[in-house]
């Protein structure tokens, strides 16, 4: 057993202050009665202490006191009423009990612990990390993760924050998944290079200064990747090309479920954080944005057994982490170190509290979950038929009309796109990434496949009783190539990564056509732009609900790298240098974006029907789906509010003719766009479409696609 008390830092303070035995909910801090109350779960331990801080970086509490199970414990709650606190005091718990791994128990009273509700932390340079410093020499060799040394000072401190400030008054956006246009990206990525030319760059308020910059691109809802707190220092391993130290760019592992990232504050991070991010969403609403936050539950920062202890492996790690028959070690679904343990009853409390404070104290809009496959996994990690977390999200009060996309797969091998729980949920359509690149790089046999993906996936979702709002339409994302490089480069280069290029995946189906990387040469340049186009149009005209990567528009680049989680820097970030560059890419998506708005054909509710869609062949003749040389077809899609649309696209590496459906009244064909022409005339505003000179039939280019349309 661990020595307790005696050996913990002396509070600073001799002066006492006035305590009670509080009241077990809410849990978290909360103002009551001229104080704050503090809840905490814990089912294992026998004693717990609370500790209040003056300053982050602080050795010792000014306070300590001791949550005696026999006055301050209901149940598996331990609650205590403090006078006088308000909101921007730093806290933080210890925990006394059993440290026998070999059971599921890790308690250590000299670490000093996130509150699991705490809606913000103190944001350090370096964090405890430290692994085999004072290693206790009883402990298993499998256990260095225990040390006696005190943290606090290395350690973040929660929070008190304001709740509930009365802006909460104003209603969600609510837009409907047929009219919803979503762009990813990273908070600080986006805005950090100079070239963003903003005030406050890499935070919430560089972003809202970027608003108009997304309004202007016809954009519909910002997807954040992660903005739960984290610790971007938790790499050890340095740039093997440069040297420069590694960082934890992309976020996903979280310190604390509520708390906003204080890294991404322009203002503070003790409380100002809160705010900042409400003044965010207050801005994006505003600008009819809604923001969706991509949200992990499915791991934590504390990793595996070797891992630091934060917060839930110190407060009950046998109630939170999937563990392994040798209850030492974790099982790891997720591919990090540990496994959250969603099936159980307290976790998924927490789960849930942590979605509705997102909801109803930060208006935020939807969610995207990370790995949510795990989220369905039992105890024993077989996936549950009906999840009880998932059943619970789907069917919340709190929760009823807010947007879920679920990433469908796990690291596991739990892949169910097309098969994730309820119609509730959208999915991120991995089948539509892989079968539009396959398509467009030539692979041959794609033409049935890519027919699917463009009409919405009912193959994979109407089965379910699911609708294409449920396909969330992506070619790139965050997590693979960008855009610029899946035309660019045929291998991943992830040297820089520090992994010797073995991280990150080998199936990109990406082509460099004809040189690895840049290059000067015009003729592959003007194949790759025009891939790009082809790319972006298929996007934008899909049936379901796009998602474009930011700086696609602009062609941003991570020079081959295909997973910068570790890239805080020019790789990772967007150069808006390339905005003036590639302005013709730009153009060419605003208006793609504009034309889906204003073609309702493009974005109806429900899948088509045989009469709203009808397949056209090359030349006339009925497509030949069975042939694996098929590279090219075209749809009709009938008339909505009076605009008729053909789609037209050809992979393959020769022109194509197309018999075009005749049209009454007179009107006449028009070509809207043709990624075959050069910019301008690529793409036109709707009422800018010039006639064609053939209205029978029309003329595609090797490797292009076009969108037709004929107006009232």
């Amino acid at each position: 057993m661990p020595s307790v008390p005696a050996a913990l830092p002396a509070p600073r303070s001799d002066t006492s202050i006035a305590t009670d035995v509080g009241v077990p909910l809410p849990l978290g801090p909360h103002a009551w009665e001229g104080g704050i109350n503090c809840s905490v779960f814990s089912r294992h331990a026998t004693c717990l202490w609370l500790e209040l801080y003056d300053n982050a970086a602080d050795a010792a509490p000014r306070h300590r006191f001791e949550l005696a199970p026999e006055d301050h414990r209901t149940g598996d709650l331990w609650h205590i009423w403090v006078e006088g606190l308000a909101p921007g005091q730093l806290y933080g718990y210890r925990a006394d009990g059993p440290y026998a791994p070999e059971d599921g128990h890790r308690f250590n009273p000299h670490k000093l612990l996130l509150d699991p509700q705490a809606t913000a932390i103190t944001h350090l340079d370096e964090w405890d990390y430290r692994r085999a410093l004072g290693v206790d020499p009883e402990a298993p060799e499998q256990d260095l993760s225990y040390s006696r040394e005190d943290n606090a000072a290395s350690a973040p401190k929660c929070v008190v924050t304001e709740r509930r400030t009365g802006w909460e008054q104003r209603r969600p956006q609510r837009r409907p998944w047929s009219e919803t246009i979503i762009y990813e990206l990273h908070v600080r990525g986006f805005t950090a290079h100079p070239s963003a030319e903003v005030d406050h760059p890499g935070t919430f308020r560089g972003l809202i200064e970027k608003i108009p910059y997304l309004n202007d691109l016809g954009v519909t809802a910002v997807e954040l990747m992660p903005v739960q707190e984290f610790n971007e220092h938790e790499l050890s391993r340095h740039n093997p090309i440069t040297g420069a130290p590694l960082r934890n760019y992309w976020g996903y592992n979280p310190a604390a479920f509520m708390a906003v990232n204080g890294f991404y504050s322009s203002a503070g991070s003790e409380g100002q954080q809160v705010r900042e991010f409400r003044d965010m969403v207050k801005a994006f609403h505003e600008a009819g944005i809604e923001v969706i936050l991509d949200v992990v539950f499915n791991h934590t920062a504390e990793g595996d057994e070797m891992g630091p202890t934060l917060s839930w492996r110190g407060l009950d790690n046998a109630v939170y982490y999937l563990l392994e028959d040798d209850r030492r070690f974790y099982k790891d679904y997720t591919g990090t170190g540990n496994t959250v343990k969603a099936d159980h009853p307290v976790v998924r409390d927490l789960i849930l509290d942590a979605l509705r404070y997102w909801v109803v104290e930060m208006h935020v809009d939807g969610f995207r979950f990370d790995l949510a496959s795990v989220l369905g996994r039992d105890e024993e990690g077989h996936l549950l038929a009906d999840p009880p977390l998932l059943e619970r999200i789907a069917h919340d009060p709190v929760l009823r009309n807010v947007k879920m996309i679920a990433e469908a797969w796990d690291a596991a091998g739990g892949y169910q796109v097309g098969s994730f729980h309820a119609r509730r949920w959208s999915e991120w359509n991995g089948r539509f990434r892989d079968d539009v690149r396959r398509f467009w790089r030539g692979d041959p046999g794609m033409l049935g496949a890519f027919a699917s993906r463009l009409a919405g996936s009912a193959d994979l979702y109407e089965h379910t009783g699911k609708g294409p709002e449920s396909s969330i339409n992506y070619v790139t994302s965050h997590d693979g190539f960008t855009l610029n490089d899946l035309v660019s480069y045929a291998e991943k280069h992830n040297e820089a990564n520090g992994e010797f290029n073995r991280d990150g995946t080998d199936a990109n189906y990406s082509r460099n056509y004809g040189a690895e990387g840049p290059t000067d040469d015009p003729q592959i340049n003007a194949v790759r732009t025009r891939q790009v186009k082809n790319v972006l149009l298929t996007l934008f005209v899909s049936h379901g609900v796009p998602m474009l990567l930011g700086g696609d528009e602009f062609r941003r680049t991570q020079r081959g790298n295909n997973n910068a989680y570790c890239q805080d820097n020019e790789i990772g970030w967007g150069v808006w240098d390339r905005l003036d560059e590639h302005a013709n890419i730009h153009r060419f998506v605003r208006e793609l974006i504009a034309a889906r708005k204003a073609q309702p054909s493009l974005r109806h509710a429900g899948f088509y029907t045989d009469e709203a869609l009808q397949w056209i062949g090359p030349h006339g003749e009925p497509l030949r789906w069975a042939d694996p040389e098929a590279r090219a077809l075209g749809c009709y899609l009938s008339e909505d509010e009076g605009i008729a649309v053909v789609l037209l696209f050809n992979a393959g590496p020769t022109p194509v003719d197309f018999v075009l459906p005749s049209l009454p009244d007179r009107r006449c064909w028009r070509r809207k766009a043709d990624t075959s022409y050069p910019s301008p005339d690529d793409i036109a505003p709707l009422r800018e479409a010039e006639p064609l000179d053939q209205q029978g039939h029309y003329t595609m280019g090797p490797q292009s696609s076009a969108i037709l349309i004929a107006t009232p």
